[in-house]
């Protein structure tokens, strides 16, 4: 009896996660089924996977792209969903077992809610949404039902398998320290995004390229970790380490240390987000330890790279601080991308929405959906106030 395939929808397929998702399905077709995908805009993309892998669904967030002539190529019988629900929809469908939730931002929440409530098993690679609305989206989770596809988190989640919650010590958060790494506050002021984008060791999308370069990713996925493993935040360590082989380590009680290793691939951990408990054989050369050069280790500058220094002080503070931090942090990074501030104004405009911002405790989506709102509005404001 052959076994049964695993029905995935990849939500944001055409971003660098969801095209290296789809590229394990591409290694694993006696295992994978594709029968949904999303977009935001890249229509042509979008279609040419849909008829690669003959999927029954898409979605295109965009409602400017929703008659874009490409889709008239759609697969025959493949249903098209349109607009802000669109990825929320296919997340739910009854034919779909695993969504791999790799839409970038804020915008990822509606689907990560209606993923979990739908009980699929949800292979994550949202984090702003667990950082937004980590307090209403875990109370909701089955044990695995969530599987962290970031490779550190993912790391983390490997290193806990079997192991007792009490007796974890602390996490230590790899980082590669981003295309800076040791750079002072003054030099950091002649950055230019291109400069920001030539990242050391992964190849990402060009939101998170930045948030990598200004510490910001880290400090989203401290705010990550604490949510998924029930740690404190000053329990959470962020590790300076250059070679991106040790993707992330857990320490216990006994002062006993695991990590997971490998190569900097995210397809390895994306494919452990759709296999888990299982593991697949490898979609990406393996590394010969024998032929590496030595690994580094050093402490991340949170005064030099403060963005990361806030998030803790979000995450701190908690309630809907993390939600108006995030939200100028997109709006800023976007602003920076597009040559409208500079570097280190990413961090100043993030500060300034949260001195601003009235925090709440979070008790709906809604409330979360208008905090997100008025801290872009806010942040709209600050980017103004920088400049002049």
């Amino acid at each position: 009896m052959s076994e049964k395939k695993l029905r995935v929808a990849i939500l944001g397929c055409t971003g660098s996660i969801g095209k290296q998702a789809l590229d394990v399905c591409r290694q694993h077709p006696k295992r994978v089924e594709v029968v949904a995908l999303s977009a935001h805009s890249s229509t042509t993309a979008l279609v040419e996977a849909a008829r690669e892998f003959g999927v029954r669904h898409v979605g295109v967030a965009d409602e400017e792209h929703a008659h874009d002539s490409v889709l008239d190529e759609l697969p025959s019988g493949c249903e098209l969903h349109i607009g802000e629900r669109a990825c929320a929809d296919l997340g739910g469908l009854e034919e779909v077992d695993c969504v791999v939730l790799a839409v970038v931002g804020f915008a990822g929440i509606d689907a990560a809610l209606v993923s979990v409530r739908a009980g699929k098993t949800v292979a994550y690679a949202n984090k702003e949404s667990i950082v937004c609305g980590g307090e209403l989206l875990m109370p909701m989770l089955r044990p695995g039902q969530l599987v962290p596809v970031d490779s550190e988190h993912s790391a983390i989640f490997q290193c806990l398998v079997g192991e007792r919650h009490p007796e974890v010590s602390r996490l230590w958060l790899t980082c590669s320290g981003g295309p800076f790494y040791g750079w002072s506050k003054e030099r950091l002021l002649e950055v230019t995004a291109s400069d920001a984008l030539a990242h050391p060791t992964w190849s990402m999308g060009t939101k998170i390229t930045i948030d990598c370069a200004t510490l910001m990713n880290k400090g989203l996925e401290v705010l990550e970790a604490h949510h998924l493993f029930d740690v404190d935040i000053d329990d959470i360590r962020v590790l300076v380490h250059r070679q991106s082989r040790i993707h992330s380590m857990v320490e216990f009680v006994d002062g006993s240390v695991k990590a997971q290793l490998g190569p900097s691939d995210m397809r390895i951990a994306i494919q452990y987000g759709m296999s888990y408990p299982q593991r697949w054989s490898a979609p990406c050369e393996r590394v010969d330890w024998c032929l590496e050069p030595s690994l580094t280790f050093g402490e991340a500058d949170e005064n030099t790279f403060g963005c990361l220094r806030l998030a803790r002080e979000a995450g701190k503070t908690g309630g809907t601080l993390p939600c108006a931090m995030n939200a100028a942090n997109e709006v800023a990074n976007a602003a920076f991308r597009r040559n409208a501030c500079g570097f280190v104004d990413i961090e100043r405009i993030v500060a300034r929405v949260m001195e601003q911002t009235a925090v709440e405790r979070v008790d709906s989506l809604q409330q979360l959906r208008d905090c997100d709102a008025q801290a872009r509005e806010l942040a709209r404001k600050a980017l103004v106030e920088v400049l002049e």
